[in-house]
């Protein structure tokens, strides 16, 4: 048989080699230019997502917000006595008038302390009705006594001037006309005496009289207030309007000061919106506004800016200017847009889905055959509800994509299709 020689067999090993070796070259540098290659762009459905055109001109600044109409004015209704339900007429949402009855309390103390304080006042009165009595008769009798005393005065004037001229006619002795002129001085002395007497008198029973007078008011000032607290326990609206809530049950204890219900006025309603902290910095009294209340849309302005934040929100009150539409009501739901200010020329596009004011976003933007889209950094400025501002990286008539692109973060370039 025949063997083959060894130079030939080691030249067939070389040649294995060699190709093995090129053959892994050849492996190697493809893999390396696939991987240095680019990522295809992703196609997007252009009928998915918001094209807009950058645009320059004015622009308003508008912030919104979610709220609700409530009544300009409330009555709260508080008991002014403590008591016990016994009866409620009438149920919430009711119309009622200022006298209307809502609800019957009862309390039997109170009741016994106004029926006291009435037969304390009727006590009071008598009393006062037999002292003036009593005090008129003093001043008669001392008005008697004066009278008696001044007649006496009189008379014993006129016998004293008789006497005088008698003896001056030589007719009578001159110390008859003496003892009687000394009569006369005396009872002009006592009739004073009784006139001052009479008019101490007259003052007295006027102080006397005024100090029961001021005790029967005192008593009568006491009553009244009973009376009113007993008659409170028929708890009235207190003002024309709607019976908007009813606080307590048939059987429920309460104290004074308990509110029981609330009165509101439904032709005067506010809408109160909540805005978010970080646009309610530039709300301001006085500003227009415009509310939507599902059936219609009322002008209005700005009358409260509330000072505190709650939960990431501030509360605006806006008075509102025009009629309201059929269906308001207070707790109605509604949406609010408050104008800001106009901005005379700016550049601005409408408000992209990502992207907070006053920083840098990256935003898509069409190519001039609309084929494509090419991520660009964006500048955002002042922002209004609709749109913001564009400060840098876009110009008017560029065409952005405002839609969510996150799905997209990673390439920052897609195809329209």
């Amino acid at each position: 048989m025949d063997i083959p020689r060894e130079s030939a067999i080691r030249k067939r090993r070389i040649r294995r080699l060699i190709y093995l070796v090129v053959g892994l070259l050849a492996i190697g540098s493809v893999s390396l230019g696939l991987s240095r290659l680019k990522p295809a762009a992703p196609s997007v459905d252009k009928a998915t997502v918001w094209v807009d055109t950058v645009k320059r001109g004015p622009m308003l600044l508008q912030v919104r917000g979610l709220g609700s109409l409530v009544p300009e004015e409330i009555l709260w209704i508080p008991a002014t006595t403590d008591g016990r339900v016994v009866r409620r007429f009438i149920l919430a949402g009711t119309l009622v008038k200022a006298d209307t009855v809502i609800m019957e309390l009862a309390n039997p103390e109170q009741e016994q302390a106004t029926l006291d304080a009435e037969w304390q006042l009727k006590a009071a009165e008598a009393q006062h009705k037999s002292l003036k009595a009593q005090l008129d008769s003093q001043l008669l009798d001392q008005k008697a006594a004066a009278a008696t005393v001044q007649s006496d005065y009189t008379e014993a004037n006129l016998n004293a001037e008789k006497d005088a001229e008698l003896a001056k006619l030589g007719l009578g002795a001159e110390l008859n006309a003496k003892v009687t002129r000394a009569k006369s001085e005396a009872l002009a002395t006592r009739n004073e005496i009784e006139k001052q007497r009479l008019a101490v008198s007259a003052a007295s029973v006027k102080a006397q009289l005024d100090a029961q007078q001021a005790r029967v008011e005192q008593l009568r000032a006491l009553y009244e207030l009973k009376k009113a607290q007993l008659d409170s326990l028929r708890v009235r609206a207190g003002a024309d309007g709607v019976l908007q809530e009813l606080s307590v049950e048939v059987g429920q204890r309460v104290t004074a000061g308990t509110i029981l219900a609330k009165v509101v006025q439904p032709a005067k309603l506010k809408a109160q919106l909540k805005i978010p902290e970080t646009q309610a910095k530039d709300v301001q009294i006085g500003q227009s506004a415009s509310i939507d209340t599902r059936n219609g849309v009322i002008p209005g302005h700005v009358m409260r800016v509330d000072p505190a934040v709650q939960n990431g929100t501030v509360t605006v009150d806006v008075k509102l200017d025009g009629p309201l539409p059929k269906g308001a009501r207070p707790d109605l739901s509604v949406e609010g847009t408050i104008e800001l200010e106009n901005l005379a020329d700016v550049v601005y596009v409408g408000r992209p889905a990502f992207g907070q004011p006053n920083s840098t976003v990256g935003i898509f933007k069409l190519d001039e055959d609309g084929k494509g889209a090419s991520r660009v950094q964006v500048k955002l400025g002042r922002a209004s509800v609709n749109s913001v501002e564009i400060l840098g990286g876009l110009q008017p008539g560029d065409k952005v994509v405002l839609s969510d692109m996150s799905a997209w973060d990673a390439f920052n370039r897609v195809r329209l299709e």
